[in-house]
């Protein structure tokens, strides 16, 4: 495979600014975090991209949530509201796509706080209606969910939805249709999940692999996942009879994510073959600092271990973000590790996950 180029210097340029201890200590205090959020949250409100539905929205406002969570920010609560206020609290178009639920999660948040059952009733009817018919594909048994980011985007809205409406088909489905993407696309060797099948077994014989032999493993893909498990254990309870499930696979996903962090503190486009793609990749790196942030706090993952893969993680994600509050270095859409970016790239979901990174080192105790 051809090996992107992207400007090293230009990143750790920007990098370097935060490279000295005596200015990376202040990136962990309560004050700085709570300033940085709402700082990179108020650039990406002013400068909005896409349906608010999409699913790269999605991301983006789990993570404005998150942010309003740890700075009772008003004006952070009022954007939230008037954006589910001016979409009439509706999914988006397509009631089969996980993308199109992901959305109802912010909904759900909002529900809890505001009580008002309009604010979820189009996610009920569309999730009813997800779940009384087949995916639509004729001719072809298609699962429901086929994709691994569909694990970040479907499985919290149902665990949501089952936990806030007593309704326990939300929690069994989600379960069944989480484990049919894991027995799908996941790889019990590497603990990563593959993108699709198009990353697993061709039907062609010609199966993909990167520059160096390994197979490919896209690190937003995963981030996805890891962001996903996170906001289903947030959901579930102790002893939900699935909940270990959920937890090996956490731990077993966090332990390969850990190993496979760089010198500079991000992690790679292609997980298994970062020489192919040498910047660091700001919306994978960020999903997987919240979500080892999270073990942390919660006491799923060791302290010891850890906490220096986060610390590093949020140095080298704040440096990734410019003066006005722009997080850079996001990777374009896509379905895998080609394509390129820099210092100026920047997408919606990027924003989302640093925030959700943020929202959990703000309660580290270190």
């Amino acid at each position: 495979m051809k090996k992107v180029i992207i400007s090293v210097f230009a990143f750790c340029m920007t990098f370097s600014a935060f490279a000295q201890p005596s200015s990376t200590e202040k990136l962990f205090g309560k004050k700085y975090v709570k300033s940085i959020v709402n700082k990179t949250t108020g650039w990406q409100l002013a400068n909005p991209k896409h349906d608010p539905r999409d699913w790269k929205n999605a991301a983006l406002y789990a993570g404005v949530f998150a942010a309003w969570e740890i700075t009772q920010s008003k004006d952070i609560y009022k954007a939230l509201m008037d954006m589910g206020t001016a979409v009439r609290w509706t999914p988006y178009v397509r009631w089969h796509m996980a993308d199109d639920i992901g959305i109802s999660q912010t909904y759900i948040d909002l529900y809890r706080r505001e009580k008002r059952p309009e604010m979820i009733r189009p996610s009920i009817d569309t999730v009813a209606k997800f779940l009384t018919n087949p995916y639509p594909v004729r001719g072809i048994e298609v699962i429901k969910w086929w994709w691994c980011d569909a694990l970040f985007m479907a499985p919290p809205t149902m665990v949501k939805l089952g936990i806030t409406t007593g309704n326990q088909e939300y929690l069994t489905k989600s379960d069944e249709y989480f484990k049919e993407c894991y027995d799908l696309l996941y790889n019990k060797d590497e603990h990563l999940f593959a993108r699709d099948l198009n990353y697993v077994i061709r039907n062609d014989g010609n199966d993909r692999y990167e520059a160096n032999g390994r197979r490919i493993f896209w690190s937003r893909g995963n981030g996805w996942v890891m962001g996903g498990l996170v906001r289903i254990l947030k959901e579930l309870p102790e002893k939900y009879p699935q909940r270990p499930f959920y937890e090996q696979l956490y731990k077993e996903m966090a332990a390969k994510i850990a190993s496979l962090q760089q010198t500079d503190g991000l992690w790679r486009a292609s997980l298994l073959d970062p020489d192919s793609y040498p910047g660091g990749e700001v919306s994978g790196s960020g999903f997987f600092c919240y979500a080892l942030a999270w073990g942390v706090n919660n006491k799923l993952l060791d302290k010891r271990i850890y906490l220096p893969v986060v610390e590093k993680a949020w140095i080298a994600l704040n440096g990734c973000v410019n003066d006005e509050g722009r997080v850079g270095w996001v990777q374009p859409v896509g379905a895998d590790p080609r394509a390129n970016f820099n210092a100026d790239s920047w997408a919606v979901y990027g924003t989302g996950a640093f925030l959700l990174a943020g929202s959990e080192v703000f309660k580290l105790k270190r």
